[in-house]
């Protein structure tokens, strides 16, 4: 084999992206081998751990990507295993160092805890289309299933597949943004590893047949904890945490554990609801976090005449905004009000966010306006060191 044919195998492979480190295989040490003969492509690749869920998808991109390059007729694809030590350099290399980056002042991700004072307000439908939004204009998103009794994130998204744990480090499933959805200021979606994707951890991804979590407080702080320190989430512009309702454990350990996560009180419009959203609002000043905003779900729908159907009342989102205004002394906005829509529901059922599944309905354009109110905030730098010496 020629240099000139071995630069370009190795060139065609620069191209080829895990999709779970969200990083090119020769860059990773995955490819052991590329060779070239008589128009016949063998090519070596070192996966994490036997039964990766993604051998398929490598294979089928390693195959695709070779097989464009002049001279190639046949791609065979020969697989290995990495053993104990390539998963510890890979690790490294990764810069896993198993603690909680979320934590840490320099830390640049913008953290939001999507909370809820009672449970079937919609707050982790509003979840995964915030991150889905968000996604869309090209950022790179993480969301933490935190509700770990009442976990529905993965069935919203349509997740399926399994975290890969490499030594102690877990790889959590990755959810692209279809091409279509990209939003077309967000640029390229491969111009940065993460961008235009959502990586996501559940409890429900590691039980088998819907099985009930039944744990108690340090059990709770401990499965949160892990999904904080051993989860390698790479560099994520937003996090969002998907809390359980009320004011219990999870919300107290999650104030402990991103102490900077600012919360988004999710609310029906139905003033009982309102009452007791308000609670876990107040909650923000017993931990020091900010109350980002007020998200109102359920709002009222038109209806095919223009009337509006009112079936939980109306004003109780901007009443909790002024409540919680003044309660914390500080101005809380509605961040927006989303109407009841069946497609929110379709979407939901079938693992595509509304604002994928149904852009131009009426609940995934008040979604996709609360997610840009979030977007605009960028990330901070008030207050956070910065890597620079003056010299």
């Amino acid at each position: 084999m020629t240099d000139s044919a071995r630069s370009e195998l190795w060139s065609a492979l620069d191209g080829v992206v895990d999709p779970e480190l969200r990083r090119p295989i020769t860059e990773l040490d995955m490819v052991t081998g590329a060779e070239l003969e008589e128009g016949v492509a063998r090519i070596g690749v070192q996966l994490t751990i036997e039964g990766c869920p993604m051998r398929g998808t490598i294979e089928d991109d390693v195959r695709q990507a070779v097989g464009r390059v002049p001279g190639v007729r046949e791609v065979r694809v020969e697989i290995s295993y990495m053993d104990a030590e390539a998963r510890r350099r890979l690790r490294d290399r990764l810069g896993h160092t198993k603690t909680n980056p979320f934590a840490d002042p320099a830390n640049l991700t913008r953290v939001y805890a999507i909370a809820s004072g009672k449970g079937g307000v919609g707050k982790s439908t509003v979840t995964v289309n915030l991150a889905a939004s968000l996604a869309a204009s090209g950022l790179s998103v993480g969301i933490v299933d935190a509700d770990v009794h009442g976990f529905s994130v993965p069935g919203l998204l349509g997740i399926t597949q399994p975290p890969t744990k490499v030594e102690d480090m877990i790889l959590p499933p990755v959810v692209e943004v279809p091409p279509e959805r990209r939003r077309p200021d967000a640029g390229s979606a491969g111009s940065e590893p993460d961008a235009g994707s959502i990586r996501v951890i559940s409890i429900g991804m590691f039980l088998p047949d819907n099985r009930p979590v039944a744990w108690r407080g340090p059990m709770l702080h401990r499965a949160l904890e892990q999904f904080l320190t051993d989860v390698h989430f790479g560099d994520l512009d937003v996090l969002l945490l998907d809390l359980p309702p009320g004011t219990g454990d999870i919300a107290i350990s999650m104030s402990q554990l991103v102490p900077s996560a600012g919360l988004v009180v999710v609310s029906t419009p139905q003033h009982a609801a309102v009452d007791i959203a308000e609670r876990a609002g107040t909650m923000s000043l017993q931990t020091g976090q900010e109350v980002v905003g007020v998200v109102e779900n359920m709002a009222a729908m038109t209806m095919p005449d223009g009337s509006l159907l009112e079936m939980f009342g109306s004003g109780g989102g901007r009443l909790l905004a002024e409540r919680l205004s003044r309660s914390t002394e500080r101005d809380v906005p509605l961040l927006g009000s989303v109407p009841l829509d069946p497609a929110l529901r379709e979407g939901g059922d079938a693992g595509v966010p509304v604002v994928w599944s149904a852009p131009g309905s009426p609940s995934a354009e008040a979604l996709e306006d609360i997610a840009e109110s979030l977007r605009r905030r960028g990330r901070g730098l008030a207050g956070r060191p910065l890597p620079v010496t003056l010299t």
